[in-house]
């Protein structure tokens, strides 16, 4: 791969998660300081999962057949700057909702977009595609960073400098290069994008058991970033969307870890340390607080490079290695499909009504949370999850391990 070419890719791999990691993180909190009811923010923060569902359709029927890559991803991140600068003048829940879906509607397809640049400009993508993707995280946690250093925790600035940074990538997209349709002169059809023929494979019990799981532990993963932010501010602390960034900082060094504890531990056991990473980290949330106990948050926080990457990454292998080479690409669109469009959609609601029966009242005037009983809600979930994986997930170690193992 030519300098330039890493270059640029790497570049617009930074911006385009500093884009979605310099509002979202505190998003949550900036909407309660609006005034904002707790059901309320969840339905803001759920727009994320239908522009995950719509994307999923959006992607297959129109930026695979009709139009370059790099092209699209332009028109999509100028739309998006646009509307995420209107988003920030909006102080009204209802209006919010409809403007920052339209939004989502067009930044979660840049994702996909994004990979799809990369990975076609990449000739060996097992080695050169992390190195380029890693540059997202790192701007995820920059965005975090910056916000906490210019003391812009509160307030609609961050949604301001993700406008700029989209609209920038917007105009650096049509500078990446060609990246041409892959099914021109393909026939889409409607079964292949809602994967009917990957959903065949939950006859396989354990298979099936995977995909429930992957729904279930989505729902406490939503709770993560509409909880903690706010939470965390309650207590009184400072710089919190910087902190969080150390959860950026330690799944990087987790993947990297991985291929070890891979050979020792195998699929079923790298699966549980997810789940049950997610339990502990909001059983600290849950009794942290700003003075002796502050260390729980911190932790909390570390833990989580082992919840996403033992679980979701896991996952990810599983399914590559599992399924029939022809549905190997369906069945990553039903994990994202899953993730962040479903179980994030009931993760977001379920955390607006959470936050909602424990708003702390004086008068009419919201003053706090009970942040402890709300915290051991998606604990207690994640550990019935982890319980019933135990038992009826069939471990396939020995099966699949040498493929994991050539792979990481």
């Amino acid at each position: 791969m030519k300098t330039k070419t890493y270059l640029s890719l790497s570049f617009m791999m930074f911006l385009e998660f500093f884009i979605w990691g310099v509002w979202f993180v505190g998003a949550g909190n900036y909407l309660s300081t609006l005034g904002f009811q707790g059901e309320e923010i969840g339905r803001a923060m759920s727009t994320l999962a239908w522009g995950s569902i719509i994307a999923a359709f959006f992607v297959s029927l129109i930026a695979d057949k009709y139009f370059a890559a790099q092209k699209l991803n332009g028109i999509l991140h100028l739309i998006a700057g646009i509307l995420m600068f209107i988003v920030a003048q909006i102080t009204d829940p209802t209006l919010l909702f409809w403007v920052l879906l339209l939004y989502m509607i067009c930044y979660m397809p840049t994702i996909a977009l994004a990979n799809t640049i990369a990975l076609h400009h990449t000739p060996n993508a097992g080695k050169q595609f992390p190195r380029i993707r890693v540059l997202g995280t790192i701007g995820w946690v920059f965005g975090g960073i910056l916000i906490s250093f210019l003391d812009l925790e509160v307030g609609p600035i961050p949604m301001i400098m993700a406008a700029g940074a989209s609209i920038l990538l917007g105009v650096f997209s049509f500078f990446l290069p060609n990246t041409p349709p892959q099914k021109k002169d393909s026939k889409i059809k409607f079964k292949d994008i809602i994967g009917l023929d990957a959903l065949k494979l939950m006859k396989d019990r354990s298979f099936a058991i995977l995909i429930v799981a992957t729904l279930l532990i989505s729902i406490p993963f939503a709770m993560y970033f509409q909880y903690i932010n706010m939470s965390m501010n309650e207590a009184g602390i400072k710089n919190v969307t910087g902190l969080m960034s150390m959860g950026q900082m330690s799944e990087v060094i987790f993947m990297l870890l991985m291929p070890l504890f891979f050979v020792r531990l195998g699929i079923k056991r790298m699966l549980l340390m997810g789940m049950f990473a997610w339990v502990i980290r909001y059983v600290l949330f849950a009794f942290g607080n700003d003075a002796e106990l502050i260390s729980f948050f911190y932790i909390g926080i570390i833990l989580h490079g082992i919840c996403y990457d033992f679980f979701y990454v896991t996952a990810q292998i599983y399914v590559d290695k599992k399924a029939p080479l022809n549905l190997r690409a369906s069945l990553q669109g039903l994990l994202t499909f899953i993730t962040y469009g479903v179980g994030w959609l009931i993760g977001t609601n379920l955390s607006g009504w959470e936050l909602q029966r424990s708003q702390i009242m004086e008068g009419n005037q919201v003053v706090g949370h009970n942040w402890q009983s709300v915290m051991l809600v998606p604990a207690a979930l994640a550990l019935i999850i982890a319980i019933l994986f135990i038992i009826f997930f069939k471990d396939e170690k020995e099966k699949i391990k040498a493929d994991i193992e050539t792979i990481i």
